[in-house]
């Protein structure tokens, strides 16, 4: 096997718990992601989400790069339609120079919350002047490559070394995008894994990059034995909310389904109850599944996110995971 493996994080905050708790959960997930030899510890971005604390990752990616050593830290990752890609760029050429080789710049186009986070989060925005996500991505990659034009402002300081940068999506446009402006693209299979669109979406990649290939993110739960993951994921669901006019969004529940529905002031919606795709079992079952993903679609490096089950079972899922794969020569331990 020829693959790495990275971890993704949202933070979850446990039940009768804080944000400062889920914060501390993170870190100590993050530490030993680094002794096991994970190459990258990325965190996401959610807006007013009560059971997740991962609403700031540029702070929090600052905090996990100051207690760490060596894994790479990143966003998986900023919303970038909320802000703008000035300030973007500042915030990570800061980390950059903080950290320097160690930091990853991710961006998604989602708004990563309800309707009214995002209202507020644009609230001085004029929407006749927003550009297109594809305008906000290339104006973000000009302030990353100093391109001398003094008629811009640069986004100083500039680090010994720039932010690695990634697009995650989940469709062929978002992989023509990436490879469109020179971004690495990561294919957000832990939130969308319908077989079809992953495979048209890293064939429009290779075609446009004429043969790169795609980082898969993936959800991933490794237990002591198939029928425990079995039993710990089994109970978990999600809800499709289908708006008018073809938007979709995927929820927790039936509750929130109704809260964000309201929130976008529709009241003709419908919903479906699914089971969220979960690569689980032993590790050594995991790494199966991996390779089979690496055989049919030359994947090089996959970022897996493990379900907001408790902090134990989350930790004990990573080093299962990583254990094996230290063992298969996957991950190289620090020094």
């Amino acid at each position: 096997m020829s693959f790495s493996l990275s971890l993704l994080d949202k933070s979850p905050i446990p039940h009768g718990k804080s944000g400062a708790d889920a914060f501390q959960n993170t870190l100590s997930l993050a530490r030993r992601a680094e002794e096991l030899g994970f190459k990258r510890y990325w965190v996401a971005e959610h807006h007013d989400m009560p059971n997740l604390a991962s609403s700031a990752p540029e702070a929090l990616i600052a905090f996990l790069a100051a207690k760490t050593n060596r894994i790479r830290i990143g966003s998986g990752g900023i919303m970038l339609q909320h802000y703008s890609a000035y300030k973007v760029a500042e915030t990570f050429n800061v980390l950059s120079s903080l950290a320097p080789g160690r930091i990853d710049l991710g961006v998604g186009k989602a708004p990563g919350g309800f309707p009214s986070s995002t209202r507020a989060l644009q609230a001085r925005f004029d929407a006749g002047r927003k550009p297109s996500f594809a305008e906000q991505l290339e104006d973000l990659r000009t302030y990353l490559d100093a391109d001398g034009d003094r008629d811009r402002p640069h986004a100083l300081p500039r680090p010994p070394f720039a932010p690695e940068r990634f697009l995650l999506g989940a469709s062929p446009d978002s992989a023509i995008l990436a490879a469109e402006k020179g971004w690495k693209f990561v294919f957000a299979g832990h939130l969308n894994g319908d077989p079809d669109n992953l495979r048209h979406s890293f064939d429009a990649y290779q075609r446009a990059t004429g043969g790169g290939t795609p980082i898969l993110a993936l959800n991933a739960f490794a237990a002591g034995s198939e029928e425990q993951a079995r039993e710990r994921i089994g109970d978990l669901r999600i809800v499709k909310v289908f708006l008018p006019g073809g938007q979709t969004v995927s929820v927790g529940s039936e509750e929130q389904a109704a809260e964000f529905a309201r929130q976008a002031g529709v009241s003709d919606y419908r919903t479906e109850e699914k089971i969220p795709s979960v690569l689980h079992g032993t590790p050594a079952t995991i790494h199966h599944e991996l390779e089979k993903f690496h055989r049919l679609y030359g994947v090089e490096e996959f970022i897996l996110e493990t379900p907001a089950l408790s902090p134990e079972e989350r930790l004990t899922s990573i080093e299962l995971i990583g254990t094996t794969a230290a063992e298969a020569g996957l991950l190289i331990k620090a020094a």
